[in-house]
């Protein structure tokens, strides 16, 4: 399990327990994956069967039909997660529409689906460029859980969300096509200012 869930169920501070990762002084196992997650085998929670009756869903997705390779990788790279993870039958859920819509058919079907209990996505933008916070505190208000694999952030987080912000009015004002490049835009504009 990752650092984040691990410290959660332990009562830890999750700084100290990649502390502890870093300087080898962790209580149990644990392994450094080739993109640097760390993953957790605490005997007491890996023999704790995930969700019983609960089906697990590995969710991809990418902006355009011209990232359909990505969107097949992203989706092995999820059930081999999911399968490491010990799942016996993990479905693979595609989509292919951006991460500011909220009207993505799939996955509005996905988190509405009460027999899911675990959702796996690989970062947490693919779930959603905005509030992907709220949607996990709502599953976890229903007993499910989301699963970011690579939860590293990609960006500053102050720039991630100003280009969030504007990305979201400009696709208001501009229509969607046209909203990326304008908000780019803006953002070098700022910069020279």
């Amino acid at each position: 399990m990752r650092v984040k869930e691990w410290a959660s169920r332990e009562g830890l501070n999750e700084q100290t327990v990649w502390l502890w990762c870093r300087t080898g002084r962790m209580p149990v196992p644990f392994e450094r994956t080739s993109t640097g997650v760390i993953l957790i085998h605490d005997p007491k929670y890996e023999t704790e069967p995930m969700n019983t009756g609960l089906r697990t869903v590995c969710y991809a997705r990418v902006s355009s039909s011209d990232q359909k390779a990505d969107l097949q990788r992203q989706a092995d790279r999820l059930k081999a997660f999911a399968l490491n993870m010990g799942v016996n039958n993990p479905e693979t859920v595609t989509e292919t529409g951006s991460g500011m819509n909220d009207r993505r058919r799939k996955l509005n079907r996905v988190l509405s689906d009460p027999s899911i209990g675990t959702i796996i996505v690989e970062h947490r933008d693919r779930l959603a460029r905005m509030n992907a916070g709220l949607v996990e505190s709502a599953l976890n208000a229903q007993g499910r859980r989301l699963i970011v694999v690579d939860d590293t952030e990609l960006d500053d987080d102050l720039v991630r969300d100003m280009t969030e912000v504007l990305t979201s009015f400009c696709a208001r004002l501009y229509g969607r096509r046209a909203a990326a490049h304008k908000a780019e835009a803006m953002l070098k504009a700022a910069d020279h200012a």
